[in-house]
């Protein structure tokens, strides 16, 4: 039983609930039919009793532990004692040799101090004989002949007695020594050519230890800067291929070199400006002015090249600053603005001549694709068409020229996009080669020429000519107005205008002076067109309603809204014709006018829709049947102004119904019908004059008299 509780008093982790609910079910299980209570109280008591025996046993064998770990710690600690007193007597012993070794030091740095006082003079009086006795191969008539200076092996060796002898030799008088000195100075010249050239045979083998010697002995050399300038030309001359773009290999060149320079020169930096000052003014400055100067017949190409070689080589010193220390970082960006300088001061004459001729020749390129030779526009041109209209109002004789060109607009997306495109180039161009001063004129300058030949030249001049053929209504047929398609091209091209202006010039412009004059500028042009298109759209809308006006006056019988017979009650033909143009004139403008502006138009073509109709009733007679015709007519234009969409314009027909109704109802029903909801709040003459239409008007005298004085 004992090993069974441990069994479940070691599980991990233990929970009393858990043993207590156990020990209930092996209780109850003896006898599960009938539960005993008292069972179950002698098992726990009998647990309870098992427990602390089992507590007891634990206790005892915890003290006997207690007891073992006790002697245990006492043996430890003894141990660690004796570990102690060694340890101290091992840093002792260290300390006395510390001493020691300290002490022998100092004496052997005090005999090597004493040495190195005997020796020095004894050393340098030996190197000052050994330089005596070669300067003595140069005090004798005739060639020097010491295997030193004849031998290439012995070549450092000869280097530096030879700078030496040189150094010596520029103290010594010329009257005495002058042939020694120029024995001397030839010699110098001599070894010094020799390890150029060996410096360049080590080079071409890779050899960076020779090379770093080499260069090394050369700094003492007055013809270092000659050594640098072979390792350049050596380095250069063998990573270029003709033919190819030359800023693809200088980055990946100086990258390389840098890092031989570093281990061979020592002074790395001064050498690799050297190496980049040498690209530009070489190589980069001779590509760049073979190409300029190839390309400087065409303005087109040459300012393609130029601003593709500007832009490479701006990135190329960016590239290369790397390697460039701060306090030459202006460096590159020097021999950059050397290189272009000359034709940068001439760049933006060059830009304006080029973008002035393209932007000429494309306009005129557009309208010989048209057969078109552009007009003049005559000074009176709106008083002369105005003249010709009222002559031929009143005599009925149509003297007016109408010109429509077929429905040509003379307006063209493709030539506004690729004067864009073109001016797009040119703002790049002019913001990446003018001086950051200059900016903002010059694009100004450019966008001046833009506003010249897109807005004033092409859109005004198609403007005006779209106005000049709008037709002047006759009763022949219904006018074809194109003007609604000018409008539509000239607002695509002033939005693609303003794209234009947003993404390339406003940028350079928006932070500066010049920002007011340029939106001056380009608000002139555009008001321009824009009270052009608006004296166009007036113009139309009244040729529209005109024709209208026309057309009803002599197609309208007065038999149909006062026949003598029973006739069908639908609308009359005249309606039904200007019906049908209404609906394609809004088709139309619906078609070619978008946002707040097809609103306002589609609304003043009803106003004015209306007051034709309203007009052309007043001046007919009516009896039932007529009356009845008319409605239908009047039915049939709030149809066609239903598309307008426009609920001041519905409200005018509607009123126009009603108005229509007086002249059908009873006359006993009028007082009532003149008093509802829609006719009350008009303008009792307005009224009045629709009822004097009727056929019984005199008939009912007593009625109308008493309307008279309705409210």
């Amino acid at each position: 039983m004992f090993s069974q509780y441990m069994e479940e008093l070691e599980k991990s982790p233990f929970v009393v609930e858990d043993f207590v609910e156990k020990l209930f079910w092996r209780t109850n299980s003896v006898n599960s039919d009938n539960f005993d209570p008292q069972l179950l109280a002698e098992t726990f008591t009998q647990t309870i009793k098992d427990l602390r025996i089992l507590q007891e046993r634990q206790q005892r064998k915890c003290e006997k532990l207690e007891v073992a770990l006790s002697d245990e710690q006492k043996v430890h600690a003894k141990n660690i004692d004796k570990l102690l007193e060694r340890h101290s007597i091992s840093v002792e012993c260290f300390h006395q040799l510390d001493e020691k070794i300290n002490s022998v030091a100092g004496k052997i740095i005090h005999l090597g101090e004493q040495l190195e006082n005997v020796n020095t003079p004894r050393t340098r009086t030996a190197e000052a004989l050994k330089l005596l006795n070669f300067m003595g191969e140069f005090l004798v008539p005739g060639p020097v002949v010491n295997d030193i200076f004849t031998n290439k092996q012995n070549l450092l060796e000869a280097a530096d007695i030879i700078q030496k002898l040189y150094l010596v030799a520029q103290d010594l008088p010329a009257e005495k020594f002058g042939p020694t000195k120029k024995k001397i100075e030839s010699k110098y010249d001599e070894i010094e050519r020799n390890l150029i050239e060996e410096f360049a045979v080590a080079q071409k083998e890779d050899d960076i230890e020779k090379m770093k010697e080499l260069a090394s002995i050369m700094s003492q050399f007055k013809g270092y800067s000659q050594c640098i300038d072979v390792y350049i030309e050596q380095s250069q001359a063998t990573s270029y291929i003709r033919g190819k773009d030359v800023f693809e290999t200088v980055v990946p060149l100086c990258r390389q070199h840098y890092g031989i320079i570093k281990q061979v020169f020592s002074s790395p930096d001064q050498v690799i400006s050297k190496f980049i000052l040498n690209i530009y003014q070489l190589r980069i400055h001779q590509f760049v002015s073979t190409k300029l100067t190839d390309d400087s017949k065409d303005d087109a190409k040459y300012l393609k090249t130029l601003h593709y070689l500007y832009l490479r080589t701006m990135k190329l010193s960016n590239d290369l600053s790397e390697f460039i220390k701060d306090s030459n970082d202006d460096l590159l960006s020097k021999l950059t603005q050397n290189m272009f300088s000359k034709h940068l001061a001439t760049y933006i004459d060059t830009e304006l001549r080029f973008f002035d001729k393209t932007c000429s020749m494309e306009v005129r390129k557009f309208y010989d694709s048209k057969n078109h030779q552009k007009k003049q526009t005559e000074r009176f041109q709106d008083l002369k068409r105005d003249m010709q209209a009222i002559i031929s109002a009143r005599t009925n004789i149509n003297i007016v020229q109408i010109d429509n060109y077929g429905g040509e607009t003379f307006l063209s997306e493709e030539l506004a996009i690729n004067l864009l495109q073109e001016s797009t180039a040119a703002f790049d161009r002019c913001s990446v080669l003018s001086k950051e001063a200059e900016t903002p004129t010059n694009i100004i300058k450019l966008a001046d020429i833009l506003l010249k030949h897109l807005i004033t030249e092409h859109c005004d001049y198609a403007v005006d000519l779209g106005i000049q053929s709008i037709p002047i209504a006759d009763t022949k047929s219904a006018p074809q107005i194109y003007f609604f398609d000018v409008v539509q091209k000239t607002n695509t091209i002033i939005h693609l205008m303003e794209k234009t202006y947003n993404a390339s010039i406003l940028p350079y412009v928006i932070s500066t002076s010049k920002y007011v004059d340029c939106m001056h500028k380009k608000r002139f042009c555009l008001e321009s067109i824009e009270n052009k298109l608006d004296n166009g759209l007036d113009r139309s809308l009244n040729s529209i309603c005109n024709w209208m006006k026309i057309y009803l006056q002599s197609e309208q019988k007065k038999t149909d809204f006062k026949p003598e017979s029973d006739i069908d009650t639908v609308a009359s033909s005249a309606c039904s014709a200007v019906c049908q143009h209404i609906n394609s004139c809004i088709a139309k403008i619906k078609k070619t006018i978008d946002g707040e502006n097809l609103v306002e138009v589609l609304q003043e073509l009803g106003v004015r829709f209306h007051r034709v109709i309203y007009e052309h009733l007043l001046q007919y007679q009516y009896n039932t049947l007529g009356a009845m015709v008319a409605i239908c007519d009047v039915n049939e234009y709030r149809k066609c102004v239903r598309k307008l969409g426009d609920s001041l314009v519905s409200q005018l027909f509607d009123i126009l119904h009603a108005l229509c109704n007086l002249l059908l109802v009873k006359h006993e029903n009028l007082q009532e019908v003149c008093s509802g909801e829609t006719l009350n709040y008009l303008d009792k003459s307005v009224v009045m004059n629709f009822i004097q239409l009727r056929s019984d008007y005199k008939t009912i005298k007593q009625v109308t008299a008493s309307l008279k004085t309705y409210n």
